[in-house]
C-alpha cells in the first residue's frame, strides 16, 4: 500500500448535469477538476467513480429486461468517465480509465497492478462500468474497487451536505450527523449506500465521508482529509 493518501471520489451523474438535469454541464465538471488538480499535485492518489443517472436510470423502465437495463447503465458510466477524464486532462492532469470489460481502445481492462502503476505515475484513475455485472449498483462497484486498491477512504460528493436523520427538504428540524457508524446507517435505513455496499464496507473496514458538491472548495478539502459533512465509521 502506498504511504500517500489514496481516496476514491464518487460523483453522481445527476450532479454533473448541473441545471441541465441531463447530459453534462461543462462548467460544473471543470470546477470539480480545478479543485482536484492541486490535491493531485500535492500527491493525493485519486480515483474517480461516476454514476450514470444523467443518462440512464434503468429501474424506472418496466419494459426493458433488468439485465439489459443494467448494461445500459454501465455504458452510461463509461461515457461519463471518458468525458470527465478529458476535462481533467484539459486542466493539466494525466488520467487513465479502467473498466471490468473491454471497450476497444477507449479504456483499459481493470487490474490492480495496472491501476497501481497509474497511481504511481501520478495519474487520476477513473473506474467505470461498475462491477461489470447486472444487479450490482455503482455503490457496490466503488466499494469493491476501494477494497481492491486499499483506499484510505471513499468520498461521496452529493447534493446534500451530509447524512441526516430524516429528509431535510421535508423536515426543517432534521439533524445532521457529524459522525455515524455504517451499522447505524443500515439500522436507521438512512440510504447513504445500498445494503450490499454497506456490508462490504463493514466487513472490510472501509470508511466513508459524505459532503456537499456545492460548497466552495469542498472537493479539494475532502481530498486533503477535511470533511465538512458526515464521516461514516467502520
Amino acid at each position: 500500500m502506498s504511504s500517500q493518501r489514496r481516496v476514491i471520489l464518487k460523483l453522481s451523474g445527476e450532479a454533473l448535469a448541473g441545471s441541465n438535469h441531463f447530459g453534462f454541464d461543462e462548467d460544473t465538471v471543470r470546477a470539480v477538476a480545478l479543485q482536484a488538480q492541486p490535491a493531485v499535485e500535492d500527491g493525493v492518489e485519486l480515483a474517480v467513480v461516476i454514476g450514470g443517472g444523467n443518462f440512464w436510470r434503468g429501474r424506472s423502465s418496466k419494459n426493458i429486461d433488468r439485465t439489459k437495463a443494467d448494461q445500459i447503465g454501465m455504458l452510461a458510466t463509461v461515457m461519463n468517465a471518458i468525458y470527465v477524464s478529458e476535462i481533467f486532462r484539459s486542466c493539466g492532469m494525466e488520467t487513465e480509465i479502467f473498466t471490468p470489460f473491454l471497450c476497444g481502445s477507449m479504456t483499459k481492462l481493470f487490474s490492480k497492478d495496472a491501476a497501481t502503476e497509474a497511481f504511481r505515475a501520478g495519474k487520476v484513475v477513473f473506474f467505470a462500468g461498475g462491477t461489470g455485472h447486472p444487479y450490482f449498483s455503482t455503490d457496490t462497484g466503488i466499494v469493491l474497487r476501494a477494497i481492491e486498491m486499499e483506499a484510505d477512504e471513499i468520498l461521496l460528493a452529493k447534493n446534500i451536505d451530509g447524512v441526516y436523520d430524516s429528509d431535510p427538504a421535508k423536515n426543517p428540524n432534521a439533524k445532521r450527523y457529524e459522525r455515524i457508524s455504517i451499522d447505524e446507517v443500515v439500522e436507521k435505513k438512512l440510504g447513504v449506500i445500498d445494503l450490499t455496499a454497506s456490508a462490504l464496507c463493514a466487513d472490510n473496514r472501509v470508511p466513508l465521508a459524505v459532503f456537499s458538491l456545492q460548497e466552495e472548495n469542498s472537493i479539494y478539502k475532502a481530498l486533503k482529509g477535511e470533511i465538512n459533512g458526515t464521516r461514516i465509521t467502520v
